[in-house]
């Protein structure tokens, strides 16, 4: 496993379920004070946040969270349960920790290496709706364990044999063939966890595994875990906001938390006895967290440190830096294809996103081919072309909230060293190239002979391959911004507004020379420009175009002043656009992959920290 090779300086410890040797991981935290700085109302660079102070979340915690036993951390809503999670997880900001440290088996955590050899779920569940609960787990089987048979996750067979023992553990058999949007919350709950287990972390943290569930489904995965934690010595943490009877009786520590500070850390039979000591009486049907909570004040945070945490000596010393880093668990190459694979299924199981889009790209080939059909004149068919690329740029921004809830999951799944962002990137591109070529012909194919275009094979193929460099673009546009925008509300105006700058700066309606010189580079950046021209250089340039009379003196039958070519040198354009502006337009589609690529990168960055 992955934890062989990372923290490898911190020594191992004998199974106690038999002779199998692993790693068993003691977190600590010495004295810990936590901030989030003020922020701005309106941007960043404002100042609006001036006279503002940070807010101190978390205040001189110290605790301990061992191996083989469900430590929980309580407190009421705002006490700093989760922030304290996160930074025994490893996610938290590291410049926002003000004092104190954190600590694995006595040594300060390398939180990039401490994230790949733990398992951490938050309280939000992401998923794939679209998938399985058994290919949920295979393909994070298929992901995270380096499985034997050349290519790690290549060899499904072994993913699928983890997933199978994980859905028996966890309960999950009976709805395996069942897709995530259609099983229940408890099951749901319990598949996330299972995609945090398949690489059998060593430490297991949770964010109210419990939260919005109904007392017996709670009950089921509290137990789940207790039980974990006892047969293999995993270090399990869970945040849990009220439990009950039932579930108390299978935690073996708390953390109580109040306004960011300890106020006790021990079992709760030493909970009980410092309430009575205090001349509190717990009434026989309240448990005592819950009246704990209720009496907060009267637990002083000093006293609850000094009696429960014990010393531990560092088994040995290393800088965090030092000692080998795990790699991932597949190459590139074999991420790509794990991860085009489920992107794949995801896309045909998404009705708006395929058989939708299929049937859209027929129907408005059609409709609007019927509107333009049999169009000669020059005013039309420009106005054909220009309308064609609105529709084509528009009609993309379908897939930006498919985006931005896969960059939820990205964010989650690269922190944890499931696999490299590039590969991301590069299987969703390598995804939508098909899937758009057959939405590029679906629409090509009628709309070009009923407006009556060139009739030459040629000219159609060169058509359709100008409309799904154009779908290409656009999509890459619109992962580009998805990888920026906060939300779908603000990436949507995003992309409207800028794909009407484009349009505008297209030179169709305000010509190139007649712009602006402080918007000449508007021009030239706009999506618009290279496909109207490439459309109209395939439709009115060569030995055909020449021949074709667009204007005539006197009539019809008059002397032609305006043919194709006339056209093409009224307009700056040349007969080498036709190849010119297709690559400009791959270059669009590379450019935004990449800048994606950076953006994504950039934000997995600061999640990971």
């Amino acid at each position: 496993m992955e934890e062989a090779t990372v923290m490898s300086q911190l020594g191992r410890s004998k199974d106690s379920g038999g002779g199998r040797r692993r790693q068993r991981y003691r977190i600590e935290t010495r004295a810990l004070s936590y901030v989030l700085p003020p922020r701005a109302l309106l941007v960043p660079w404002s100042s609006a946040t001036k006279g503002k102070e940070e807010r101190l979340l978390l205040r001189g915690v110290t605790c301990e969270a061992p191996p083989g036993e469900l430590l929980a951390v309580v407190g009421p809503s705002g006490a700093g349960k989760t922030t304290l999670l996160s930074v025994l997880a490893g996610s938290a900001d590291p410049a926002r920790v003000v004092a104190g440290e954190v600590l694995v088996n006595g040594v300060p955590m390398d939180a990039a290496g401490f994230r790949r050899v733990s398992g951490y779920v938050p309280q939000d569940d992401a998923l794939f709706p679209a998938l399985t609960v058994e290919e949920s787990l295979v393909y994070s089987a298929r992901l995270r364990l380096r499985l034997r048979g050349g290519g790690g996750g290549g060899t499904p067979s072994g993913a699928e044999h983890r997933a199978r023992e994980l859905m028996a553990e966890l309960g999950l058999a009976h709805v395996a063939a069942s897709r995530v949007a259609d099983v229940s919350g408890g099951e749901r709950r319990r598949v996330s966890i299972g995609m945090d287990l398949v690489h059998d972390p060593a430490v297991l943290l949770l964010d109210e595994p419990t939260s919005g569930l109904d007392s017996g489904s709670a009950l089921h995965i509290v137990k789940m875990l207790r039980d974990m934690a006892a047969a293999h010595a995993k270090t399990v943490v869970l945040t849990i906001h009220q439990p009950g009877f039932r579930i108390l009786e299978l935690i073996d520590r708390v953390v109580l938390l109040a306004d960011g500070a300890v106020r006790h850390h021990g079992s709760l039979d030493f909970l009980q006895s410092r309430l009575i000591a205090t001349g509190h009486a717990i009434p026989a049907h309240v448990n005592v967290l819950e009246y704990a909570m209720e009496t907060i004040d009267s637990l002083k945070p000093d006293v609850a440190v000094a009696t429960a945490v014990t010393t531990i000596t560092a088994a040995t010393p290393a800088n965090r830096q030092d000692g080998p880093r795990a790699g991932y668990a597949n190459s590139p190459a074999a991420e790509v294809r794990i991860l085009a694979g489920r992107f794949v299924k995801t896309v045909l199981r998404t009705p708006q996103l395929f058989a939708a889009r299929m049937a859209q790209s027929v129907l408005v080939g059609a409709f609007l081919g019927s509107i333009f059909l049999g169009t000669t004149d020059l005013q039309s068919r420009l106005g054909f072309f220009a309308f064609n690329l609105t529709y084509l740029l528009t009609s993309t921004t379908e897939a930006l909230p498919v985006f931005l809830h896969e960059r939820r999951i990205l964010e989650r799944e690269t922190s944890r060293g499931a696999y490299r962002v590039s590969s991301y990137v590069a299987s969703n591109a390598a995804v939508f190239l098909p899937f758009l070529l057959a939405a590029a012909v679906l629409y090509a194919a009628p709309v070009y002979w009923l407006v009556g275009l060139a009739r030459e094979p040629a000219a159609f193929a060169y058509f359709a391959l100008v409309v799904w460099l154009v779908m290409l673009t656009a999509n890459s546009f619109v992962a580009c911004l998805s990888a920026l925008a906060p939300n779908y509300i603000v990436g949507n105006s995003i992309v409207a507004g800028l794909i009407g700058c484009f349009f505008l700066f297209s030179g169709y309606f305000v010509a190139s020379k007649n712009i602006p010189r402080y918007w000449v580079f508007m021009h030239y950046a706009s999506l618009f420009k290279y496909p109207f021209e490439a459309l109209v250089v395939n439709e009115y340039g060569g030995a055909r175009g020449a021949r074709e009379c667009l204007a005539s003196a006197g009539g019809a039958g008059g002397l032609c002043v305006l043919d194709g070519a006339g056209l093409l040198r009224q307009q700056g354009m040349r007969e080498g656009m036709r190849w010119s502006n297709l690559g400009v337009m791959l270059g669009f589609v590379v450019g935004y992959r990449v800048l994606c690529f950076v953006i994504l990168s950039f934000r997995c960055h600061r999640t990971g920290r």
